[in-house]
């Protein structure tokens, strides 16, 4: 049994409560999760109370054909299995899990780096796909949390990466850690981006928005790869094989990440997460993601930071609200990675709760 500490809200939760994505009717959210082990059973050998631990979301039965030759993203009986999603996540006080879905947090990692361990073993898993060389150009679309951590790991492969993004808020943040930032709002990303490019165009696009395959397409360079990372059941698009085919273009979705990815995201996280200079007080990029925490009983205004969830006029920024003229209406944000605390007791200067 895992105390949660706090939990990410994941774009997939916003989806989730617009009706974008499936989910079990009354299933509590929240799968971004952090916490202290509070119990144990008898055989757990791997965690003992008051370890820090992250919880891995995605579970499998590890018995099944695709999980017995390590597809365990593909198990064949994830219904109901899913935390956050068909099976109660961690939105929550507490949750239960079997021991192999929890891993320790490495020492020294502050909080606001740990939260990001799940969003960074999704990002790993796409990175992966696509196969990222060192003389690859990389296009990102979409600057959020994803998009940033995305932008972050091909960059340490990629010859050089561009995020495009056409929200104000997220584009300041971006600039802040990126050297290739592209403002999209209000015109053709593509133009927008060739502008910066000239006749080079990348040769991967990884779409975090889940609404950009389209644009991915009329992007990427011929022979290029297309990675489909963002959810949105709702969007769809007409798509003619020959322009794959004439093109030789690679459309790609990964989908969950397999077990042994979740330990990598771990380590690389406290690559990333502990900062190089203890007492600076500069805070890293992983850290520097969590823009804000909400208490667990706020976490209306916590989903209002991230573009809110009402549809009624468009006002609220939700995105994909279509405006007066049949165009989509882009969200507003006013934060980055927003994260709900389960705990509310004091905590540390490194986020976690005091005594831990």
């Amino acid at each position: 049994m895992v105390e949660i500490v706090g939990t990410g809200i994941c774009g997939t939760d916003r989806k989730i409560l617009l009706g974008r994505f499936p989910a079990r009717p009354g299933t509590v959210l929240g799968h971004e999760s952090v916490g202290v082990v509070r119990e144990t059973g008898p055989q757990v050998r791997s965690v003992g109370v008051g370890d820090r631990v992250v919880v891995n979301p995605t579970l499998y039965c590890g018995w099944c054909s695709p999980c017995r030759r390590g597809a365990t993203n593909f198990c064949r009986h994830k219904a109901g299995t899913e935390v956050g999603v068909d099976r109660d996540g961690t939105y929550a006080e507490a949750v239960t899990l079997p021991e192999r879905f929890v891993e320790r947090v490495p020492a020294g990692l502050p909080f606001r780096s740990a939260v990001l361990i799940e969003p960074l073993a999704c990002v790993l898993n796409n990175v992966g796909a696509a196969s990222v060389a060192w003389g690859d150009n990389v296009v990102v679309l979409g600057a959020g949390p994803i998009g940033m951590l995305t932008a972050l790991v091909a960059g340490r492969q990629a010859r050089r990466v561009t995020v495009a993004e056409p929200d104000g808020y997220r584009l300041e943040r971006a600039r802040e850690h990126f050297a290739h930032v592209v403002d999209v709002g209000g015109t053709d990303p593509v133009e927008a981006v060739a502008k910066t490019w000239g006749d080079e165009r990348p040769s991967v696009v990884f779409d975090t928005t889940g609404t950009g395959l389209d644009t991915a397409l009329r992007l990427v360079d011929d022979g290029g790869r297309v990675v489909v990372m963002g959810f949105d059941d709702t969007y769809s698009m007409p798509l003619r094989p020959l322009q794959l085919t004439n093109r030789g273009i690679s459309v790609i979705g990964a989908g969950d990440y397999r077990a042994d990815i979740f330990p990598v995201a771990v380590d690389l996280a406290a690559e990333l997460g502990v900062p190089q200079r203890p007492g600076s007080g500069t805070g890293t990029l992983l850290e520097r993601l969590v823009t804000h925490e909400f208490p667990l009983e706020r976490y209306s205004e916590a989903f209002t930071a991230l573009g809110g969830l009402t549809r009624d006029d468009g006002a609220d920024g939700d995105d994909g609200d279509d405006g007066d003229d049949g165009s989509e209406r882009q969200p507003r944000y006013d934060a980055l990675k927003v994260v709900i605390r389960s705990h509310s007791g004091p905590v540390g200067a490194d986020g976690w709760p005091v005594g831990f």
